[in-house]
Formats: structure tokens, sequence, C-alpha cells
């Protein structure tokens, strides 16, 4: 039971790694198919997305959040969706304008992360990020898999996955100038008083 403790905290990293490690087959199945349509694509990607809600889970579940964690599996997440949109791009089942918007909008997320951690914010998921990470799963498994891409269906599932992936982007951009930067610099000073009375006792 110990040995097993100590394997428990390294599962869900060992998650992450294997979700990067996924990519290039990926990659590889979609372009080497003859339409752009690949089960074999489309059952890696179904993989790797269930490994990134299964890592979380295990995480949180066992409280072994790490650093490593927090900076790989966003990182893990953004490779996985980047990698397969621009496959699909390059064989014609996903307009570029379509990906360059959904990268644009991780980019700028991840941005705004790198910014507000400086302040000393933490920007968690919303349930509106984690809405729009669950369609573009979805937006892209249908992409890779689907026999038809430019089905109605389809491309009505592509426009709510970009309208859903802006919306989600704008939202976290107005969360934090409502925390914001000077908001955090007032609290520090409240936050280290304390200590400085407990230091002249």
């Amino acid at each position: 039971m110990a040995r097993f403790g100590r394997i428990v905290p390294v599962l869900p990293n060992a998650l992450t790694v294997a979700r990067v490690l996924v990519v290039p087959p990926l990659v590889l199945f979609v372009l080497q198919s003859q339409d752009g349509s690949s089960l074999a694509a489309a059952a890696l990607f179904a993989a790797a997305a269930l490994t990134d809600a299964l890592d979380g889970h295990l995480a949180r579940a066992r409280d072994s959040v790490t650093t490593f964690g927090k900076i790989a599996d966003p990182i893990a997440d953004k490779l996985l969706v980047g990698a397969a949109l621009i496959s699909l791009v390059a064989v014609s089942r996903v307009a570029a304008w379509v990906a360059a918007v959904i990268m644009a909008r991780e980019l700028a997320v991840s941005g705004l992360r790198a910014v507000a951690g400086r302040e000393g914010l933490v920007i968690s998921a919303s349930r509106f990020g984690k809405a729009k990470m669950g369609l573009q799963v979805v937006a892209i498994l249908a992409l890779i898999a689907a026999p038809d891409a430019s089905a109605l269906w389809l491309q009505a599932l592509v426009y709510l996955t970009v309208a859903v992936t802006v919306a989600s982007g704008i939202d976290y951009f107005v969360a934090f100038r409502r925390r914001g930067p000077a908001a955090v610099r007032a609290e520090r000073p409240r936050a280290a008083e304390p200590a400085a009375k407990r230091a002249a006792r």
C-alpha cells in the first residue's frame, strides 16, 4: 500500500506527458488519410482528451497537484488542440481562420494568466472555459472522424465552438479587469500588517 501511495501522485503527471506523446502519431494519421478522415486519429484524440479529464481528477482527489502539473497540463492541452487543428487545416477539413481564432484565444489567455501570476492572481478555469474545452474536443473529434467535413451539422458545431471560444476568452479578460492588479497591490499591505505586528511583539 505504501508503494502504491508513492506511485499515485506520479500518475497525473504521467498522463499529461502521455498526452504530449500522442501528438506526433495523431498528426501522422490525419495527414496520411486519403480525405482527412481517420478513425485511428479519432481514437487517439479521444484517448488523449480522456487523460485530460482523468489527470485533473486524480490530482485533486489525491491532493497531489504539483508545480509540474500546473505548468505542463495547459501546455499539453494547447499542443494537442493546436496540432490537431493545424493537421485538419492541412487536409482541408477546417478553415484556416477557425484554427487561427482558436489558437489566438489560447495564447491570449495564457499571456493573461502569466501577467496575473506576476501580480499574485490565480485565474482558475471557469465553467465557461471548461465548456469551451468540451466543445473544442467534440468539434475536433467530429472533424477527424466524420466522413463529410462539409456537413451542415458539423459546420454549425464548428461555428458554435468558435463563438464560445471567443466569448470565454473575453470572459477571462473581464474577470481579470474586475479583480485586477490594482486590487492585488491594495491587498498586499493589509496582508503584511499582521506579520509586522507579530514581529514587533
